[in-house]
């Protein structure tokens, strides 16, 4: 059983070429796969592999100061299924892309709180609770009561709150996210906006689940994931749920049981969005997969980790 680990931290970094040199190489000595993000406004990270090299690696990431206590969330993964098929350090402007020119989460953001507080601002009708992550992973998981502001993109919540949210009207909001690193522009920005009272739940589902009990646990479904897994249930192990590699939205038995769901090229949710031409160009691209896997190959074109996965969102 394979272990994954997530992390970012909101901290003003230097030298970036120099970091994600040295971060590469000892992720690719300990044999470590996955996505790292690099900022100046910081990092954020999903990296999968034994639990003993992830280990070794976060007492590298916390051997310099700028790292130092930066909270680490783990679930695991079967071993049959690779949660990334590479390892990638990358260096971005927006280590989660928002473009809000001057937001720094670093100075200011939400009021973080514990699953045990967070349970009691679902229960106060006063607090308006917002799930800040797009609309296909709400829809396979959320918390009683939250709002789905219909985003396809975390760069359109923005407008969103411009549009729907008030705050003369709405004096408490809650927020929430996958691994918390959304929630931290996204409280950021409510502040900004002239909201008061603004809360985040403090490591998002995943620290939620991993710190609840079962008795207490308020979440209704799977937690989408960018990776491999697709989702994962309560116990933070892999979920139930697979994707479609032609729009990415995950898929229950019951889409892949659809006559519109075709491996690689279509499915329900998105049989209706391409073109003839583009389905055409989707079932070339699979029969090019099918024969590389015949020649015991990977294709250029299979399914790929893109991006940061789990708790870095």
């Amino acid at each position: 059983m394979s272990a994954v680990t997530t992390f970012y931290r909101f901290v003003a970094l230097n030298e970036l070429e120099l970091l994600r040199d040295t971060l590469l190489e000892r992720a690719e000595a300990l044999s470590l796969k996955g996505t790292i993000l690099l900022a100046e406004e910081g990092i954020n990270g999903t990296l999968a592999g034994e639990p003993d090299a992830l280990d070794a690696f976060r007492q590298l990431l916390e051997s310099r100061e700028a790292f130092r206590g930066m909270t680490f969330k783990q679930s695991t993964a079967s071993a049959d299924n690779p949660v990334f098929y590479r390892l990638k350090v990358r260096i971005k402007p927006e280590i989660v892309s928002f473009r809000q020119p001057g937001l720094d989460p670093a100075r200011r953001t939400g009021q973080h709180v514990d699953a045990e507080r967070w349970n009691q601002l679902l229960d106060d009708p006063d607090v308006l609770v917002i799930d800040t992550r797009n609309s296909y992973e709400i829809d396979i998981g959320t918390f009683p009561g939250a709002v789905n502001p219909q985003t396809r993109s975390f760069r359109e919540f923005p407008e969103y709150v411009r549009r729907h949210i008030d705050p003369e009207r709405h004096s408490q909001v809650a927020m929430f996210c996958t691994g918390g690193i959304r929630c931290e522009k996204a409280t950021a920005f409510m502040l900004e906006q002239g909201f008061d009272s603004v809360y985040q739940l403090d490591g998002g589902i995943l620290g939620y689940l991993e710190t609840i009990s079962p008795e207490q646990n308020r979440w209704q479904g799977e937690c989408f994931v960018f990776d491999q897994r697709v989702s994962i249930d309560t116990a933070l192990a892999e979920g139930g749920y697979q994707q479609c590699y032609a729009c990415r939205r995950p898929l229950s038995d019951e889409g892949l049981a659809s006559s519109d769901y075709r491996e690689g090229i279509s499915c329900p949710h998105c049989i209706h969005e391409h073109s003839p031409a583009q389905l055409s160009g989707f079932a070339e691209r699979r029969h090019q997969i099918l024969l590389a896997e015949a020649r015991g190959e990977r294709h250029l074109g299979a399914p790929q980790d893109d991006g940061v996965s789990s708790g870095c969102r």
